[in-house]
Formats: C-alpha cells, structure tokens, sequence
C-alpha cells in the first residue's frame, strides 16, 4: 500500500512537471474547477448543477460537467440524454477521456459518471492511474468545468471535494440538510482552511427564508469552525422544477422566465464575476487529486 501511494505521488508530480511544459497560454480564460456539494441527497445539488452550468453557457462561457457521483450517476438522467460511454470505459482503459465527452442541451459538454461504479479508493493502481491522467485533457475542454458530486462524507467525494479550485455547498432550510451541510463544511475546512466556500440556499420560501438559513449556517461556521461562509445566494420553491424533473429537462430552458430560472441565472453571474481567491491557486486540480488519493492511501 505505502509503494502504491509512493507510485502515485510520482504520478502526481509526473502530472505537475507536464503542466509547467505546457504552461504557454492554451486559452485565454483559465479553467475554473468547481465542486458543488451537499452534506446529503435531495437537496437538488445535481439539478442545480446542470442548470447553472446552462446560464454559465448562456452568457458565453465553455463549461464542462463532471458527473463525480461514481455511485449514483445522474445528471443524463436530469439532461435526459443517454451517453454511450462513462468514466467506468476510461478507468477500465476501454475509451480516452476526449471519447466520452458528450455535447447535451444548450451545448453543455458531459462526462458521464456511470451508476454503481466501485469507490476509486478500491481501484487498482493501472486504474486510478488511467483515470487521473485522463482528467488532463478536460482542462482544455471548457473554462468551466463543474464537478457534481457524490452525496455525504465519503473519501471519494471529499478528494474531489477538496481537489477543486472552489467550492459550492448546497443545502436548503430544513434542520437534517442544514446539518449535514455544518458537517460538510467542518470535514473541508479541517483539511483545507484557505478553501473558499460559497453557500447556495435551494428550495426556500422566500428571501426570508433563505436570509435566516443562510446566517443560521454561517454564524454556526464562524463560531464554531472559525470559517466565513460566504452567500453566493439562494433559489425559491419553484414548482416548474419538478415539472421540468418530470420532463427530463433542464429548467433554464424549459422554463426561461419562471423564478427558480431567474435565480440561478442570477447566481451564475454573480459565480464568473467573482475573482478566485484560493490560496491553491487554479489549474492543476488532476495534480492535487493524485495527492489526495495518494495520502488516502499511504
């Protein structure tokens, strides 16, 4: 186990020496890795995930979504697409990554996550290896890539979780989700303190709602992990979401001008104005995974 987690610490830094010969401008925007998370299931963390990933592209950007919920895949299924090829093809060293990009709605590009897939941490060596070097070629896919991932706490969700260039939390006002979310924010900023985290309250009445939610969580974050949340903002209780669930649509399309729409629309330029903060830096998000899974392992 130790050599195997010494072999992927030379893969890793194999990674980091490849990104500085290629360091000549490849695109003028550099590739923004964000993870969107949730402490729980059902909080519309995937929903919410496809559809800002369409406002992003309607205001002109590339983006790119990760399917990372290795266990439950599920963002075809909200697109209503059926993707040929997952990642399960690239990890089993049937497909390159560049084959498996799928084109959805609005242009979206999609990297399928395939359902029931083992945790990576059960992977073997030649496996994890072929599907960490395959995430080099996304950087050059899109300005955006958009990592939505697995519900809970495992070590799977958090290596990615904790291997993207920001964060995005997503919970609603209900007292379980609030909770599960404290708890996903206390797991980050213990093994990552400079990450940024942006909350988006989802499922809410009102502004109200979202208001008191959001400072409950944040105050509780700030007195008792010594973090600051930050609001990136919140979605109302749009019955158009489910109906659009139903249809196998993304709501930004179907349904442009209802309000859960507008919000996310809202949120999605308040996202690519913000400037990235994280003491991290952005750009080598496969490098900083080969070192989680790595440490994971030794």
């Amino acid at each position: 186990m130790a050599d195997q987690a010494q072999r992927l610490r030379r893969l890793a830094d194999d990674l980091k020496a490849n990104i500085a010969e290629k360091s000549a401008p490849r695109r003028i925007r550099p590739t923004r890795v964000i993870a969107i998370t949730s402490g729980k299931g059902g909080v519309g963390k995937t929903n919410l995930a496809v559809n800002l990933g369409i406002a992003l592209i309607q205001m002109g950007h590339d983006v790119l979504l990760l399917d990372a919920d290795l266990g439950l895949a599920n963002v075809d299924v909200i697109l209503g697409t059926n993707p040929t090829h997952h990642l399960g093809h690239v990890i089993r060293g049937e497909k390159r990554m560049q084959d498996i990009i799928y084109r959805g709605p609005a242009g979206i590009k999609l990297v399928a996550g395939g359902s029931g897939l083992q945790e990576l941490l059960d992977l073997s060596e030649a496996e994890l290896n072929r599907f960490i070097q395959g995430l080099q070629v996304l950087e050059t896919q899109a300005n955006y890539i958009l990592l939505d991932t697995g519900a809970g706490l495992s070590r799977s969700v958090t290596s990615f979780v904790l291997a993207a260039d920001e964060i995005v939390v997503v919970t609603n006002s209900e007292p379980t989700a609030m909770t599960d979310a404290y708890a996903a924010i206390k797991v980050i900023t213990r093994q990552r303190p400079s990450a940024t985290i942006r909350l988006i309250m989802n499922q809410v009445d009102d502004e109200d709602d979202a208001e008191v939610a959001t400072n409950r969580l944040a105050m509780a974050a700030l007195r008792f992990l010594g973090v600051q949340v930050e609001s990136l903002g919140y979605i109302p209780d749009d019955p158009c979401v489910s109906r659009s669930v139903k249809k196998q649509q993304p709501f930004v399309l179907c349904y442009p001008t209802c309000s859960a729409s507008k919000s996310v629309k809202g949120l999605a330029k308040l996202l690519a104005g913000q400037a990235q903060e994280d003491a991290l830096g952005s750009g080598l998000f496969f490098d900083r995974l080969a070192r989680f899974f790595a440490n994971l392992r030794a």
